[in-house]
């Protein structure tokens, strides 16, 4: 791949964003990423996997330069559906996803960042949506997850000035787990990972089909844990979580 290189440490798929100087979001990059995933998701040694930016940045946006190229309403709109799914499909991926975001994550940046399932930041980065500086909008579903995490009165403001916020206040308004020094970044970004890949894959991705009905309404989501609990608990891992601590003795999941 051009852009995009992985390599995979103690369950972990590490995929660095490699397209210097800005990382940007060129549509040959969102397609390589999808192809990526569907590597990865074949993939039974990976039980999660971490995104970074190499360089100064995570990701400071769509490739602008591409905009150019489109001059009517339909290719606007295909343009924004190709995101999307891509960004749709990591959200609902059926192995945890963290985002480890330096320097800055500003327009498609945040927008794939907010689609990760869990984002660590370096207290320093920028974070933000300043597509309206361009008489746009956010079109890789910014709109819709940014208010989840925020709240809509604070996407609104954050939308409607363009201006980012630092990783720090990324923190304290929702919108990252974890604020750390740069230099710390992604070694406790890997350090979660490969604690979160000791647990049953099986249940992760249980887990992961559960959470997206947190969207939903609260009936549709307890509906929807019970079923994937069902399915869990029928499995070996669990057969294998539970005797293992009756044990007293560390599980030894095999993904089944």
């Amino acid at each position: 791949m051009e852009f995009l290189n992985w390599k995979l440490e103690e369950g972990v798929a590490i995929v660095s964003i490699n397209r210097p100087p800005a990382n940007a979001l060129a549509q040959k990059l969102i397609r390589e990423l999808d192809e990526l995933l569907t590597e990865i998701e074949q993939n039974n040694d990976v039980r999660v996997v971490l995104l970074h930016g190499e360089g100064r940045f995570f990701s400071a946006g769509a490739d602008i330069k591409e905009f150019t190229s489109v001059s009517t309403q339909a290719e606007a709109v295909e343009l924004s559906e190709n995101g999307q799914t891509v960004f749709n499909r990591i959200e609902s991926f059926p192995k945890p996803v963290i985002a480890a975001i330096h320097g800055a994550a500003l327009g498609g940046g945040l927008e794939l960042a907010m689609s990760c399932h869990i984002r660590y930041v370096a207290e320093d980065a920028k974070l933000g949506l300043p597509e309206l500086n361009l008489g746009i909008i956010p079109g890789f579903g910014g709109t819709q997850r940014l208010p989840r995490y925020v709240g809509t009165a604070k996407a609104a403001e954050m939308i409607f000035t363009g201006e980012p916020i630092s990783g720090k206040e990324a923190v304290e308004w929702g919108l990252a787990n974890k604020a750390v020094p740069q230099e710390e970044l992604l070694p406790q970004a890997l350090e979660l990972a490969k604690k979160i890949a000791k647990k049953s894959p099986v249940s992760l991705k249980a887990a992961i089909h559960a959470l997206q009905y947190a969207k939903a309404s609260f009936e549709d989501g307890i509906k929807a844990e019970a079923e994937q609990f069902g399915i869990v608990f029928q499995s070996e891992d669990a057969k294998e979580g539970i005797q293992a601590f009756i044990e007293k003795r560390q599980p030894a999941f095999s993904g089944k």
